[in-house]
């Protein structure tokens, strides 16, 4: 029993703390590589190897980052959202080796993806948002991915050839939504720290 003048437990915030830092790390971590990746694509041949490899790459590293924060955070089991990510993200890699040299059908592939994979995230952010706040910028992303992936299936039909670098642009607003994540926690940090 605990006595009149005894704090109260911190069970909730000890918890808290290191997870926090996980997720900045996390984001930062994710905002690199679709950078770095976004860089590398628009320098790789439309259709040579560096492209295969780079296209085969992104889902596979997705897979990676959501099954290392999933593990981070309570492991697949809590984290059912990212469990699916993580097994949609290794078969679409698969499914993304296959399709090569077509990219009609890597597009259509990778649209399919980003449909399912933006939906995983948009409820990952709304299952971590009571507990540490800043996940509208995950949660927009994760809508934004979705209507991304609507649209790489429509140029999937179209007659003009796709290429890697169509996309970029993609990649390129994953690095600014963790980025934006990644400073937000930060910045709600340092105002708790200095209040």
């Amino acid at each position: 029993m605990l006595s009149p003048t005894a704090p109260a437990p911190q069970a909730h915030q000890e918890p808290q703390e290191p997870q926090a830092a996980w997720l900045k790390t996390y984001y930062f971590a994710r905002a690199a590589f679709s950078l770095a990746w976004l860089l590398a694509v628009q320098h790789a041949d439309a259709h040579g190897a560096a492209a295969a490899a780079l296209l085969v790459a992104y889902p596979a590293w997705d897979a990676l980052a959501n099954l290392a924060d999933a593990r981070r955070s309570g492991g697949l089991g809590v984290n059912r959202t990212q469990a699916l990510n993580v097994a949609a993200s290794v078969a679409v890699a698969a499914a993304i080796g296959a399709a090569l040299p077509d990219m009609h059908r890597v597009l259509a592939v990778f649209g399919a993806w980003a449909i399912l994979s933006g939906l995983l995230q948009l409820g990952t952010g709304l299952r971590r948002w009571k507990a540490f706040g800043a996940q509208w910028a995950m949660i927009l992303s994760g809508a934004q991915s979705a209507l991304a992936g609507a649209v790489f299936i429509l140029q999937a039909r179209a007659p003009a050839e796709p290429s890697a670098a169509t996309l970029a642009g993609y990649a390129g607003f994953g690095a600014f939504y963790f980025l934006v994540s990644a400073v937000t926690l930060s910045v709600r940090d340092w105002r708790r720290r200095s209040a």
